[in-house]
């Protein structure tokens, strides 16, 4: 038997098109169809006229039904450079990011496949932390890519809180794309293996709230950025042993990263860079809690507004997953979405 969708559903329902994919096993929702024109000449003021206008959206495909609460996604624009290939805003459970590293990597890959590329691509992207570069090429597995990050830098190192139903924490502040405040899970004897999800979450999100309020952040280039996105937990307890380490993202609303988090390894980078752990032109490789990894190097110094900073170049492996066609029902009471979590 074959079903298909009514005539009365596609021809009176709100519509939307994606094409998913997932980034070392972090997923992504790229919106292909179905958002009206958003204005706007940078991605900021972009960025803001969806929060404003248009949230209904991302809520109607973020959240469950059509979503869950980890779901992530990716809205193509026009670009507001000169010579940029594309905008793009990102979108999450609690609202909109100022940079997603493995959302970069996904759509570099699909742009690839999408375009049956022979030859490596190079895409000049408009994001709202600013312009990143990305790259794809053919190789021995498939498609290769990797991007070249805003600049990285510290924020603050040795700083202490004490977090309710957590104790003392020692935390550092870094930058790469978004602010995080990275903490040695094996100095707090919390494991990032996956079946300690939940607990997880639970310090993450915890430190995350209580940092956010003791630490105000104003970054130099653009109040919109100025925010603590998430914590990062760092540890030493490795799957194989050329890895570096382990990284475990809570951000937004909880939110778990399956992936080692690309700003995130950008942050690290620099963090490892001012402790004077690698050099220029180092490569390290981190994975996330499903094993997922990504490979991240400093590629040159840079002075971004008086702060010592760090061009980190991302790679990582990312797979197409499905197409989707969905629907708004007039009719439908869970227009908006929801969640359990």
């Amino acid at each position: 038997m074959t079903l298909t969708a009514p005539r009365a559903l596609t021809e009176g329902a709100l519509q939307f098109t994606t094409l998913d994919a997932h980034t070392e096993g972090e997923p992504l929702r790229i919106i292909t169809s179905g958002y009206p024109e958003i204005p706007g000449d940078s991605i900021l003021a972009k960025r803001r006229y969806l929060t404003e206008h248009l949230d209904q959206y991302r809520r109607l495909l973020m959240h469950e039904p059509r979503g869950h609460s980890d779901m992530y996604g990716a809205l193509i624009t026009e670009p507001v450079t000169a010579d940029g290939d594309f905008g793009v805003l990102f979108l999450h459970n609690e609202g909109y990011s100022s940079m997603c590293g493995h959302a970069i990597l996904a759509l570099a890959q699909v742009t690839a496949q999408c375009r049956d590329a022979q030859t490596p691509i190079e895409l000049k992207i408009d994001a709202p932390a600013g312009r990143v570069t990305a790259y794809c090429q053919p190789g021995e597995k498939g498609w290769e890519a990797s991007f070249d990050n805003v600049p990285a830098f510290v924020e603050c190192l040795d700083q202490q809180i004490a977090v309710p139903g957590v104790g003392t924490v020692q935390y550092d502040i870094a930058f790469g794309g978004a602010y995080y405040a990275f903490v040695d899970a094996d100095a707090l004897g919390l494991s990032l293996d996956a079946d300690n999800a939940r607990e997880v979450i639970r310090v993450g999100q915890a430190i995350k709230l209580a940092v956010a309020e003791a630490y105000p952040l104003n970054h130099p280039e653009a109040d919109d950025l100025g925010f603590l996105y998430g914590t990062i937990f760092t540890s030493g307890k490795v799957k194989e042993a050329h890895r570096h380490s382990r990284h475990v993202c809570i951000f937004a609303d909880g939110e778990l990263d399956r992936s080692p988090t690309g700003t995130g390894v950008s942050a690290r980078i620099a963090l490892l860079m001012a402790r004077e752990s690698i050099d220029l032109g180092d490569t390290v490789e981190i994975e996330s809690i499903v094993g997922g990894r990504m490979q991240v190097t400093a590629m040159a110094r840079q002075h971004y507004f008086g702060r010592d900073a760090v061009i980190p170049r991302v790679s990582g492996r990312a797979w197409i997953t499905g197409e989707h066609r969905f629907f708004l029902d007039p009719r439908d009471p869970f227009d908006h979405g929801f969640f359990l979590r």
